[in-house]
């Protein structure tokens, strides 16, 4: 099985960046998409966009137009880039792959608040 581990959590400002990493144990963004979702407490996780192997990307409403997928397949690492933070995008945010049912990284806490 694929382990992955997300990182780039953080605290900032309303209006600020943030960029997540999540890094596999092995290659496997080449061959599979990968999925961002995120939770807040009391809430069922959230799907915020994916990407597929050839790299094509699929966003939430919500996200859509601030949040940005990428990939470095050679890296074994997804990245989620954030733009334009909003309180209400405060969570704990997951990388997921295969996606949309392979196994899930440990999370990582993005708080947005001034």
């Amino acid at each position: 099985q694929v382990q992955l581990v997300e990182s780039g959590g953080g605290l900032v400002h309303p209006g600020g960046s943030l960029r997540l990493s999540c890094v596999a144990s092995r290659s496997i963004f080449s061959s599979f998409a990968m999925g961002w979702y995120r939770q807040t407490p009391g809430a069922s996780r959230e799907l915020v966009g994916f990407i597929t192997a050839y790299g094509l990307t699929t966003y939430a409403d919500s996200v859509k137009g601030r949040f940005t997928i990428s990939k470095d397949n050679d890296k074994n690492t997804a990245y989620l880039q954030m733009d334009s933070l909003q309180p209400e995008d405060t969570a704990v945010y997951y990388c997921n792959a295969p996606y949309p049912s392979g196994n899930w990284g440990q999370g990582t806490q993005v708080t947005v608040s001034s």
